[in-house]
């Protein structure tokens, strides 16, 4: 999965090993006391036990190299929504209602135009995920930085008798894939590669319906109120997965011992040929670096997936099953 990504200067495998040697320095730590820690080892958002009955869901992400399109545009006033997604679309996962989120902007000097941009994004992906900003971090860092970096971390609240991770899916059950609004926030390294060379503000080829610049700051879809609605129905919900970097491989960070069958995908938008046929990435390569099309993913009991289908296609009319909980663990089979 790394040869166009790590010719554009992303190593993933390198990632992977920070990140492992992170998570051991991190799980030394002496508490003197239990931890409050409810184990979901690689899953999307962490969870601490408050008290016997509830806890609170944490997350932090940013937006990536996504940046600098949005640099290059002078436009900053949709990463915003972009950073409360990336965070948002994780609490949920395991089942909580995202409550609040704090962001950090970095930039080498303040510009107060850059900043009310973006903060007209934050607004308004907070209004989308129906959460509260009550406060973050501005950083000006000099030659530290040499653009905006922007980031946040989230928090919402789950009963710790309803966290959903994911453990409960069993071969057979239904995959529903949610359409994404786009690239949303992953992979930018590797696609900014693939189309270098190509005028933002035009249509190449007339493949995209607007100028390439639209296209790719289109911002991350926000699944909070949809997912909400599903997890307070009567539908059983087994598992939710946010599909970023990794592609629909993000199924396997559920806790179940089961693989994944997905033989009737959403469809593909057209960004993404675009950025295959540039680049000369292989098929593999660009399903374990982008969403393809399918932004989030609800696994849900068999008999329960027309009552899901029908809540779901509320908010996003093409949502369908796009494959099944299969037998053999940790295999994802595209057919």
């Amino acid at each position: 999965m790394t040869d166009a990504y790590s010719r554009a200067g992303v190593d993933q495998s390198a990632a992977d090993s920070a990140v492992a040697g992170l998570v051991r320095a991190l799980g030394g730590i002496d508490l003197g006391r239990p931890s409050l820690q409810v184990p979901l080892p690689g899953h999307y958002a962490s969870v601490i036990r408050i008290d016997d009955r509830t806890g609170v869901a944490l997350s932090t992400d940013g937006v990536g190299t996504k940046l600098l399109v949005a640099e290059e545009l002078g436009r900053w006033d949709s990463v915003g929504i972009d950073c409360v997604a990336m965070n948002v679309n994780d609490v949920i996962c395991v089942g909580a209602e995202p409550l609040a989120m704090l962001d950090y902007i970095a930039v080498p000097t303040a510009d107060p135009a850059v900043c009310e941009q973006i903060g007209v994004g934050l607004a308004r992906g907070a209004e989308l995920a129906g959460i509260e900003i009550p406060g973050g971090e501005l950083a000006q860092l000099g030659s530290l930085v040499s653009s905006v970096d922007l980031s946040g971390a989230s928090f919402g609240t789950v009963a710790l008798a309803e966290i959903v991770d994911g453990a409960a899916v069993r071969p057979g059950d239904p995959v529903i894939g949610l359409p994404s609004s786009g690239i949303h926030s992953n992979g930018y390294t590797l696609a900014r590669a693939a189309l270098a060379g190509l005028a933002l503000d035009h249509d190449p080829g007339d493949l995209l319906g607007r100028p390439l610049g639209e296209e790719l700051l289109e911002p991350t879809e926000i699944y909070v109120k949809p997912v909400l609605e599903l997890l307070r129905s009567d539908v059983e919900v087994r598992g939710l997965a946010h599909i970023t970097s990794g592609g629909l491989g993000n199924l396997l960070r559920l806790a179940a011992e089961v693989g994944y069958e997905i033989d009737d995908p959403l469809p593909v938008p057209p960004v993404f040929e675009l950025i295959r046929e540039r680049g000369k990435v292989a098929d593999e390569e660009m399903h374990g670096v982008f969403n393809m099309g399918c932004g989030f993913c609800a696994i849900v009991a068999a008999g329960e997936v027309e009552a899901a289908l029908t809540l779901l296609r509320e908010h996003y009319p093409t949502a369908k099953v796009v494959g099944r909980a299969v037998a053999g663990a940790g295999e994802i089979l595209r057919r």
